[in-house]
């Protein structure tokens, strides 16, 4: 398999790729929609809630979290995740700006 090539793309363009990949399978948009309605830090309740299976989540967890879109705290033998706000805030602005353009007026086909 070949290399990606990411070089050959802007940083923006490899920013959109990067965060949209939390969006690419439900389970992460479930985990975010969960970790939004409670508004704090989750310890272990997400297998319930999700309905995956611990190991399932756990990866989804751990790709979010290389994303930067979560944070996680150790406390005692189990991990607490929570939407980091700062990177959050970051990939909702490029995401808005690469959402939100505009076609002009020529036709086209």
């Amino acid at each position: 398999m070949g290399a990606s090539k990411t070089n050959i793309f802007s940083d923006q363009q490899n920013e959109v790729a990067r965060f949209a990949k939390a969006f690419a399978h439900p389970a992460r948009v479930a985990i975010i929609e969960y970790l939004f309605k409670l508004n704090a830090c989750v310890c272990g309740d997400l297998v319930s809630e999700i309905g995956l299976a611990q190991a399932t989540i756990s990866q989804h967890l751990k790709e979010l979290k290389s994303l930067g879109i979560i944070k996680g705290n150790i406390e005692g033998t189990s991990v607490c995740y929570c939407i980091n706000e700062e990177v959050w805030d970051k990939m909702t602005h490029i995401l808005d700006t690469f959402f939100n353009q505009k076609l002009s007026t020529t036709e086209c086909c």
